[in-house]
């Protein structure tokens, strides 16, 4: 028998599915709350149940493979480890450019001249004196370096990373080594956000590897990364960058697989995010900007996914700009109370009854806040006094307004949050779901007391928001209802052809004959709108919710069977692929450069360029794809050559080359611990617009 374990780490669950590789069948599944202190116990309860559910032995197992939304939630949250940037040659105005100052959020950042120019010349030297001068005293969990035009050369950056590593000992990542195209700010921000999520990424396959151990699985280890390939564990350590909307690229993935369905959207709410994206012809499109998640736009390759802070765990809002106060969800994760008082029942539920017995609605009812022991101490490095104070007080978890003095620390408490230091627990859609006993999972007293206080805070023309627990619940979910519509919409404006250029796909999602449309207007003019393609729900939550989102939208709404373990199935359904870009450019005639990724090479011909270039990037993917557990590789070349004329005859300007090289996984044989291969199921292309509209 040969069997695939899929494992999917999210923000509230840890899924496991075991998958039979020649039946396409799924033997069994299992989901368990995630652990943040200590990753493995969600991991192994998940993998137990589902390996108890599929009745199997472990020698079974011939490869595991893990997705995660818990990088993607780091950066839509604005979490991760404390980090140093390392820029070379840039100028100060490089800094503010392509969002990379909000992303250092305060960070060390090491000016140095150097750098290179666009034909690869240097030109400034590195003085790696002062660099070594700079690294003194500081205290971060990892470093980014980005030098200048360092696609075109990176010595600077090599060198840069080899006497960091020498003198700290800590991991060290390289722009160069995660993109080859241009914009040294995005390079920048994309080994930024790379080195803040090592010692994460890292943590979480380090629980997944200790926990087959344990059980005697030693089938290789894969990682889903953003564009649905698969890489070898290893190579996700070095690059987890690579892992940002792996869950939901994953989740697509096991849609197609699920469900058959060629043309839809994929709509997966997790307890942090819902993740949206079109399939045309069975597949996702690629983000040829790169991915964007929480306001970045990164340099790595995934799927074109929208990712908004929407979940079943999103923080509940009250706004008060009006008479009446309007609620409003995400984008931060809170633990919901009704999971709170799961493992605090009495700490919670005295809290509550506490607030309850006043009368007077408080600003912090409803609110605590719990610290992470998990994390690495020197995460807590670089903090304010009054931010390392607040952080020795919160030693359990606890009501928000025991562990505040004065309204002064609520920034040290977001600092904190946004560290990963604490999390804060509070009402949430979960919470509400509970109320109107959609949900039945947790503690729904608590939940009950919980929206009972938020009822009774008032908006600004002195009314309650609610007349009760239960009314506040239904217009929670209401609300989630009317995100998730927008969410759709969007996505549906901005993925159809025939309506390119009509717009900011915002603008149309919210334009008054839009909403006019799905309200199917009959006036004198009559109105209507619905969604042309499926919308496939996956999460565990879907069936909660999003009954009431087909219905908006005028869609058919697709909820399959092990919609809740879809990230696990996409995980181990999917393929290795390797994609390598390069860039031959000219100075003058005679004078051709294939920049490689060790550095320069001149020629005197643009063909014996590209040939070397080729040549060069078709080793490096093969190598590559091998080392990630690939077998039996298909490669492909494609040139884009940029050319001018010149007095009636072509002059070479620029080519850029990429090649692909995918194979199968390699499995372990579960007789004689060999490898052997499964072949991924085939999808052919078709595509029709996703949006209906009448008038």
């Amino acid at each position: 028998m040969t069997l695939f374990l899929g494992v999917d780490t999210g923000g509230t669950y840890t899924d496991a599915v075991v998958l039979d590789a020649v039946a396409d069948a799924v033997l069994g599944k299992a989901k368990s709350l995630t652990t943040r202190a200590d990753l493995s116990l969600g991991i192994g309860r998940a993998v137990d149940a589902a390996l108890a559910a599929a009745r199997v032995e472990e020698g079974d197992v011939t490869m595991v493979s893990l997705s995660t939304t818990l990088a993607t939630n780091a950066l839509v949250e604005g979490q991760g480890g404390r980090v140093a940037l390392v820029f070379i040659g840039f100028d100060a105005d490089d800094f503010t450019r392509a969002g990379l100052e909000e992303a250092m959020r305060g960070d060390p950042v090491i000016h140095l001249p150097g750098g290179h120019s666009h034909a690869g010349t240097e030109a400034a030297a590195l003085d790696l004196a002062a660099l070594e001068r700079a690294l003194a005293g500081l205290e971060v969990e990892g470093y980014a370096v980005a030098a200048r035009f360092a696609t075109r050369n990176p010595a600077h950056e090599a060198a840069a990373r080899d006497l960091i590593r020498r003198v700290t000992g800590r991991a060290v990542t390289c722009s160069y080594e995660l993109s080859a195209n241009l914009n040294g700010p995005k390079r920048a921000l994309t080994a930024v956000l790379n080195a803040r999520l090592i010692g994460m990424i890292d943590g979480l396959v380090t629980a997944c590897e200790t926990h087959l151990a344990r059980r005697g699985i030693t089938a290789p280890v894969m990682v889903v990364r953003g564009d649905g390939a698969l890489i070898s564990a290893a190579m996700v350590r070095e690059r987890p960058i690579e892992t940002i909307l792996s869950g939901p690229a994953a989740s697509i993935v096991g849609a197609r697989w699920l469900t058959g369905e060629s043309e839809a959207l994929v709509s997966d709410i997790g307890g942090t995010t819902t993740d949206v994206a079109l399939l045309r012809g069975g597949l996702p499109e690629i983000d040829p900007m790169g991915a964007r998640v929480g306001g970045f736009r990164t340099m790595v390759d995934a799927v074109a996914m929208r990712t908004t802070g929407l979940g079943g765990d999103s923080e509940l809002h009250l706004l008060q700009g009006g008479l009446t106060a309007q609620l409003r969800l995400g984008p931060r994760r809170l633990v919901p109370v009704s999971l709170l008082a799961v493992d605090h029942a009495e700490m919670v539920h005295a809290a509550l009854d506490r607030a309850l017995s006043t009368g007077i609605a408080g600003e912090y009812d409803g609110r605590f806040v719990i610290p992470m022991p998990g994390r690495i101490r020197v995460a807590g490095t670089g903090l304010a006094a009054r931010e390392a104070a607040l952080l020795d007080r919160i030693t359990t978890a606890m009501p928000l307004d025991r562990a505040l003095t004065s309204r002064l620390e609520g920034a040290a408490l977001d600092r904190l949050v946004a560290r990963g230091l604490v999390m804060l627990s509070g009402v949430t859609p979960s919470d509400a779901s509970h109320v109107l006993g959609n949900l039945a999972d947790w503690d729904g007293a608590a939940a009950q007391k919980a929206l009972d206080l938020m009822a009774r805070r008032r908006g600004g023309n002195g009314e309650r928001i609610a007349a009760d627990g239960a009314a506040l619940a239904q217009a929670v979910v209401d609300q989630l209802t009317a995100q998730t519509v927008t969410c759709l919409l969007e996505a549906a404006f901005a993925g159809d052809p025939g309506l390119a250029g009509a717009g900011d796909e915002a603008a149309l999602a919210a334009h008054p004959l839009v909403l006019a449309g799905l309200d199917n207007h009959r006036g004198i003019v009559e109105m209507s709108a619905r969604l042309a393609v499926p919308v496939i729900g996956l999460g565990a939550s879907a069936p909660v919710y999003y009954g009431a989102v087909g219905q908006r939208l005028g869609a058919r709404m697709v909820l399959p069977d092990h919609a809740g373990v879809a990230n696990a199935i996409g995980a181990v359904v999917g393929q290795i692929s390797q994609r390598l870009t390069g860039v031959v450019s000219s100075a003058g005639e005679g004078q051709f450069t294939a920049h490689m990724s060790y550095g320069p090479e001149r020629f005197t011909s643009p063909g014996a360029a590209m040939e070397a270039m080729e040549t060069t990037l078709r080793a490096e993917a093969e190598a590559r794809a091998r080392l990630a557990g690939a077998e039996d590789l298909l490669v492909s070349v494609a040139r884009d050559i940029r050319e001018a004329e010149i007095e009636g005859r072509p002059m070479f300007i620029e080519a850029t080359l990429t090649v692909t090289a995918s194979g199968r996984p390699r499995v372990a044989h579960p007789d004689r611990g060999e490898a052997e291969t499964e072949a991924p199921a085939s999808l052919h292309p078709a595509f029709r617009s996703p949006l209906s509209f009448s008038a």
